[in-house]
């Protein structure tokens, strides 16, 4: 049986929104026009190099039954917590951060000559997880290695495998177990890599234009692209290429009993309680 690729299914502009104590973002993912991607909730695209658009930052916060992943592309965040983590992200490294019971959590942009520049996508956890003690993974950019896809691609795989299970991402051991991918495509290269049937499938694609698709859709950063079922996405880069994070994991079919996503949130609302 021939493999079936994933066709672009619909396009999502991300909306400017505020968060935490002022920060200006862009929101693809946990917005009225579209709620969440199971098992997805949330996806903020955050880049400015003006201070007063970041540097409020994010005073603590709470997070519970859900894992959010930062990946910083400029720039540095300091991070702290209410069980005593406290550090700091800077451009290529990420933080995976699992809230499990719950979690106070508190993000500050630093201001620098780059700005700030990245990615928070926040999963959902099954419900079997959601009361599990909290735990972090960072990962600098040393541990995560840009590979040769072949074809002109290059990847930095996070989580998941790649490359028929030649790749293999350093973030293990999770609930959900998503693949996740940060792509690079140089013009006129091209991409393909497996995504079961069923599975949840998007590309955001934060730099340049890429196409994706049988049908070779057209699409330019910032943009949120959501696939249709299929065995595999396929990618290839235009005319000054492009760069986007793939994401795929099976759905939860579960309920989410997170609000809708805010990281401005002063107070402890019903679910935290």
């Amino acid at each position: 049986m021939s493999e079936s690729s994933r066709a672009v299914a619909r396009v999502v502009r991300p909306e400017p929104v505020i968060e935490g104590a002022g920060v200006h973002l862009r929101r693809s993912i946990g917005t009225r026009g579209l709620d969440h991607l199971d098992p997805f909730l949330l996806l903020d695209h955050f880049e400015s190099t003006r201070p007063e658009d970041y540097e409020p930052g994010f005073p603590y916060h709470p997070h519970r039954g859900i894992e959010t992943v930062t990946f910083v592309r400029a720039g540095e965040i300091q991070h702290r917590d209410s069980l005593g983590h406290q550090g700091s992200i800077g451009a290529g490294d990420i933080q995976w951060m699992t809230s499990g019971s719950g979690i106070l959590h508190e993000e500050m942009p630093q201001v620098r000559p780059e700005g700030i520049g990245g990615l928070q996508l926040w999963l959902n956890l099954p419900a079997r997880e959601k009361m599990t003690r909290p735990k972090y993974r960072d990962l600098t950019a040393s541990h995560l290695p840009e590979s040769d896809l072949g074809a002109g691609a290059r990847a930095r795989v996070i989580a998941g495998d790649a490359a028929g299970g030649k790749l293999v991402g350093p973030v293990e051991g999770l609930a959900v177990a998503p693949k996740f991918l940060d792509v690079t495509l140089p013009p006129d290269a091209s991409f393909r890599e497996a995504v079961p049937q069923g599975h949840t499938a998007f590309a955001y694609v934060d730099q340049g234009e890429v196409r994706f698709g049988p049908q070779r859709t057209a699409v330019r950063a910032p943009s949120l692209v959501i696939f249709g079922d299929g065995d595999l996405v396929e990618a290839a880069g235009a005319p000054g290429g492009g760069r986007f994070l793939l994401a795929a994991a099976r759905p939860l079919g579960e309920p989410s009993t997170h609000p809708r996503p805010s990281r401005g949130m002063m107070y402890a609302p019903t679910w935290w309680r």
